[in-house]
């Protein structure tokens, strides 16, 4: 903190990216040691995802009656006050299964639990036994959990029952946000920081950027990190389609002329983190390292959920400079990518004006998002 008094006692203005630099200047690549997913089309594993993508495979589908029902809430026609006039998403295979006694859930409790929980818990577990952690469960571990999840509809189901004859005590923590990460942190005896995250399209990220963070400052050995979504009832369809947000022709076409809106999809995924060190010396298989995270926010623009190019910007410079990474060295960017004109030219101009610097044409950087 020496450098912090001279920068005061001198009247020196301290820049956050200042402050940044002096609290990590020890900073140590973050290492993903375990990957669990469930995602659409079956691919429940890394390389059942990564072959999905290769094979071109569209996992987009109609929705099935048991999660929207289109007599009652479609209507092509866009604009119609209570109707959607999307009918598509991508789904993961039978959502609703959960084998409650593997985590030690009675049958009971299982039904109020939120399928976001019972896929958290799932990933969280495919992680571990990806990255070949051996848990005593019962002496516990100081491992962090960090979930990002922004939808609510089993809360919203739950809600319209009948309180006075089918409310049960697991209702208050089935479906809550902050339950996400507090119940696998409860089912493997988890003792680090464990936090659920909301920041809408970016949570997932986010709570990877706090887990980064939380393990560089020494609050928890290891750390699970990732988000989840479900889809199982109308309202974000009305929702999102009275902001003209959803693709109607059921394709999320992004970074594409022909782009016109996205497509919601559902799923989990999680990883395994480690400071690069121990993962080394504990013999970890490491899929990749995390150079350096950042975060912000893109403060007023035309509209609250309009981004802002400059901040977008700012922050993919903000990166690459704790990094200590060159924008010339990046070869891809796996991009937001919306698929609505709004989104997209704004994204693709601040990834060129961040990663343009230094660039020669025989040395270009792939943009794309598995989205489409």
């Amino acid at each position: 903190m020496n450098r912090l008094t001279d920068l005061a006692a001198s009247g020196g203005e301290i820049q956050p990216t200042s402050l940044w630099n002096l609290a990590h200047m020890s900073f140590e690549p973050i290492a993903i040691v375990g990957i669990g997913c469930r995602f659409p089309g079956s691919s429940d594993t890394p390389d059942a995802f990564w072959k999905m993508l290769c094979d071109g495979r569209d996992t987009v589908s109609v929705l099935p009656k048991e999660r929207f029902n289109k007599e009652t809430f479609y209507n092509a026609k866009m604009g119609v006050e209570g109707k959607s006039y999307s009918k598509w998403g991508a789904l993961v295979d039978d959502f609703d299964g959960f084998d409650a006694s593997f985590f030690g859930v009675s049958p009971r409790e299982a039904d109020f639990i939120d399928p976001q929980q019972r896929m958290l818990l799932e990933t969280a577990w495919r992680a571990l036994e990806d990255g070949r952690e051996v848990f005593d469960f019962k002496k516990g571990r100081h491992v962090g959990v960090f979930t990002g999840v922004s939808t609510f509809d089993y809360h919203l189901m739950q809600s319209g029952l009948d309180t006075s004859s089918k409310s049960d005590i697991y209702m208050a923590t089935g479906s809550v946000h902050s339950i996400a990460a507090n119940r696998v942190s409860y089912v493997f005896n988890f003792k680090g920081p464990s936090v659920a995250v909301d920041t809408a399209c970016s949570s997932a990220l986010v709570a990877v950027h706090l887990a980064c963070e939380s393990l560089q400052r020494g609050d928890c050995e290891m750390a699970l990190a990732g988000g989840v979504n479900s889809i199982l009832g109308p309202v974000p369809y009305l929702a999102f389609c009275r902001m003209a947000m959803l693709s109607p022709t059921g394709r999320c076409r992004a970074f594409d002329s022909r782009a016109d809106g996205f497509v919601r999809g559902e799923g989990a995924g999680m990883v395994l983190l480690k400071p690069l060190s121990k993962a080394i010396e504990d013999g970890n298989r490491i899929y990749a390292t995390i150079a350096a995270t950042a975060s912000n926010q893109d403060g007023r623009t035309n509209g609250i959920t309009v981004p802002s190019p400059s901040s977008q910007e700012a922050l993919t410079r903000e990166a690459m400079k704790r990094a200590g990474i060159a924008p010339s060295k990046i070869a891809y960017m796996e991009a937001h990518g919306t698929g609505t004109p709004i989104g997209d030219p704004i994204e693709a101009h601040a990834l060129g004006m961040a990663l343009g610097v230094g660039r020669k044409g025989d040395s270009p950087c792939a943009v794309g998002s598995v989205k489409g």
